[in-house]
């Protein structure tokens, strides 16, 4: 059902592209109404237009905050042009039809990120645009609506497909689009609200994103995916490799939490399936990425690999030897590029504008969506407690609390076998503690890894004294654990007993 298009109301904040869509607008010999700055570009465009307030007879009030709320709009706008009570009322009012509305809102999104005052933000929120959208898409059937400039070239080229008129399976396109952008609109300043008042858990939940990328499959072939985000885009450019598949943006993320975990340009994540198999923060790149890869470079084997740090020519020409999915850095030299590039499909990813914030994580399981703030704190000493007779060195010390801190990115149960700042072993994803810390011992003795400082961490309290007795059999001379077993005190008696030394972490740390 074609609706020929005689009047539209234009009020836009992103005023670019607007000469074309005019053109098309004068051809057909539509009229325009427009306000504010829409109005001025119009006419300094040398368009004919009429300002809002002409054509509703009421000025502009209370600062420009209401110039569009009137019946004499909504009237226009909202009418079933072939209900016979509906042309009654616009007759009786003196009212008109609007048969296209081409609105796009106050920027609130990058008023957000320009200020923190709170009134300037509260006036960037937008009141009548919104209002216009939702009536025009509510009225489809009779009217048609614009949400963006992205949108003028489709408007263009329908109006000259049908002289003047737009069909029912483009208004009822773009009324889904429409509403999309009201709720979308929406959502961010229920998060600003939200986030200002310190409500974590509100009553209803309402996500918001962007689509990023149409995803060629899932987890697996037959599934679909996309990825999107909450901002405009996920702050990773990837500057070489084939397209990142639903499997790579999931190591990806896990390898990031991970790195963004370490010290500032320092430390080599090596990632496979989301699961670290090797981590190390040694100084000198090469060596750190070296150590890690020596963890269990079985594993490894089409991984992702991320570094904390520039990649050089030399690292570029050891990474080039293993056959990876990924590499993510914060920037490339020119010459590791030229080198990394030589494998056609090798994602290189410059991570150097993502950051990891304290948000939260989200599960969904058919119409039930689970939500948890995510496990972002940085360790100190303050977070445990020296609890065995024997205490720690400095070093051993900070074995342990980098081991800890690897050991909650590894799914549970979960057991980090690590020596100088590097895992030398990691058992993941078992119902059994017991199994991790035989897998993380496996690992060890397979590569041949020879550590007389050996440490160990576990994501939660051993329940029995077996698990930790199989890594003291094992060479390790301390643990680090969370406090909370009823058996505590013997996991300590054991300890003093074998002369190891015990850490109590104050909070534990699983990962499903």
């Amino acid at each position: 059902m074609k609706k020929k298009i005689k009047t539209a109301l234009i009020s836009v904040s992103d005023k670019n592209n607007l000469k074309p869509l005019l053109n098309i607008l004068k051809k057909n010999k539509i009229k325009i109404i427009s306000s504010g700055g829409t109005y001025k570009e119009i006419k300094r465009l040398k368009f004919n237009c009429l300002e809002v307030s002409d054509f509703t007879n009421s000025p502009e009030i209370l600062e420009g905050r209401v110039k569009t709320l009137h019946p004499k709009i909504h009237a226009g706008i909202l009418n079933k042009r072939e209900k016979k009570s509906h042309l009654k009322d616009l007759k009786d009012n003196g009212f008109e039809n609007i048969d296209l509305v081409i609105v796009n809102f106050y920027p609130f999104e990058n008023t957000l990120k320009k200020t923190k005052d709170h009134k300037k933000i509260i006036e960037n929120i937008d009141v009548g645009g919104p209002t216009m959208v939702r009536s025009a898409a509510k009225n489809y059937n009779d009217v048609t609506v614009i949400t963006s400039s992205d949108q003028y070239e489709d408007l263009i080229e329908e109006l000259k497909k049908f002289k003047g008129s737009t069909s029912l399976s483009f208004r009822e396109k773009l009324s889904r689009i429409a509403f999309t952008e009201t709720a979308y609109y929406d959502s961010v300043i229920s998060d600003y609200f939200n986030k200002k008042t310190n409500t974590i858990f509100p009553k209803k939940q309402v996500l918001h994103g962007n689509l990023t990328e149409k995803l060629r499959y899932g987890e697996n072939p037959h599934q679909q995916s996309a990825i999107y985000s909450s901002s405009l885009n996920t702050n990773l450019k990837q500057i070489h490799g084939k397209q990142l598949s639903y499997n790579n943006y999931n190591d990806i993320f896990s390898a990031l939490t991970i790195s963004r975990s370490l010290p500032k340009g320092k430390g080599t994540v090596i990632v496979k399936h989301a699961n670290p198999c090797g981590v190390s923060t040694k100084n000198d790149h090469l060596e750190s990425y070296k150590s890690a890869l020596s963890c269990d470079p079985v594993s490894a084997f089409g991984g992702i690999v991320s570094c904390n740090f520039k990649i050089s020519k030399n690292l570029a020409l050891e990474l080039n030897k293993l056959f990876l999915e990924v590499i993510i850095a914060n920037g490339f030299e020119s010459s590791a590029i030229k080198i990394l590039k030589t494998k056609k499909n090798l994602r290189l990813i410059d991570g150097t504008n993502y950051t990891s914030e304290e948000l939260l994580k989200f599960a969904s399981f058919n119409k039930n969506i689970m939500v948890q703030s995510e496990d972002l704190n940085l360790f100190s000493t303050k977070n445990f407690k020296i609890v065995s007779k024997q205490k720690p060195t400095s070093k051993q010390l900070k074995d342990l609390i980098f081991a800890f801190n690897i050991c909650r990115y590894v799914k549970s149960n979960a057991i980090v076998l690590a020596s100088n700042e590097t895992t030398v072993g990691i058992g993941s994803g078992q119902p059994s503690r017991l199994d991790s810390c035989q897998i993380a011992i496996n690992k060890m003795k397979k590569f041949n890894l020879q550590n007389d400082n050996l440490v160990a961490a576990s994501d939660a309290f051993f329940p029995f004294v077996d698990g930790i007795e199989k890594l003291v059999q094992s060479g390790v001379g301390a643990v680090v654990q969370p406090a909370g077993s009823i058996r505590d005190k013997e996991i300590i008696n054991f300890a003093n007993e074998t002369n190891t030394v015990l850490l109590f972490s104050k909070t534990r740390h699983f990962r499903h």
